[in-house]
């Protein structure tokens, strides 16, 4: 493989997460996180796909190797939770954390860092076997479309975070198990009709995405203006 394929199709894949992740972080601009933990989370998302791989394979040879409703579900339960998983162990922990709104902006880091290495993978085939339009055309899909299921899944688990975030620790968990639960169901539901849908409702499917993210942004600004508190640790 040339090597300027595998430039140009990072630069399609990371370059859309950069513009969403410095969006997001800009809705923080009164007290923004440290850059160099939001660069972690993002790493920290990428690597979940280089995790994601072989797990996702080794579900579908116990599953079988149809594209199933179990292993739909099973795929998307995989990523949210390497992308949860990641993140918490490389960033939720540490005292820089200190608001609820820190937790979505995190999770929302990781997401993109997914996104961002799932993309490229998606375009190096079309850059290799079919030219600069293809990669033009599937370069808008993922950006509009996968990009922003990434972001709403992994926000549900966010937001779950944060409204917990002041709550006792079992609270805390049962917060979060809610939360992966939800995201691993919005996703598969995604991918679901993504792949059963004709090309005339993609569409659609995509506008649905996109009121997802006019709510997470109504969320967002909720969770700014909750207080910043001293956080329970039992």
């Amino acid at each position: 493989m040339e090597p300027q394929y595998i430039l140009f199709a990072a630069l399609g894949g990371i370059l859309p997460a950069i513009v969403w992740l410095w969006f997001w972080n800009r809705e923080d601009k009164l007290h923004p996180e440290p850059k160099r933990l939001l660069l972690l989370a993002f790493i920290m998302g990428g690597i979940a796909v280089a995790l994601a791989i072989p797990l996702e394979q080794l579900t579908k040879e116990i599953l079988g190797s149809e594209m199933s409703l179990a292993i739909i579900i099973a795929w998307a339960g995989i990523e949210e939770a390497l992308k949860y998983l990641l993140v918490l162990v490389a960033v939720l922990w540490r005292k820089a954390v200190n608001e609820p709104i820190d937790m979505l902006i995190y999770m929302l880091s990781s997401a993109l860092g997914f996104a961002a290495i799932e993309n490229t993978l998606f375009l190096i085939n079309p850059i290799i076997s079919d030219g600069t339009l293809s990669v033009i055309v599937t370069g808008n899909f993922r950006f509009f479309g996968a990009t922003l299921l990434h972001l709403l899944s992994s926000s549900v688990i966010g937001i779950a975070l944060a409204l917990s975030f002041y709550k006792d620790a079992s609270t805390r968990l049962t917060y979060t198990m809610i939360g992966v639960i939800l995201a691993t169901i919005l996703h598969a539901t995604f991918n679901l009709f993504i792949l059963n849908s004709a090309s005339n409702n993609i569409i659609q499917v995509f506008a649905f995405v996109w009121l997802g993210i006019i709510i997470l942004l109504l969320f967002f600004e909720k969770i700014k203006k909750m207080p910043i508190l001293r956080r329970r640790n039992n």
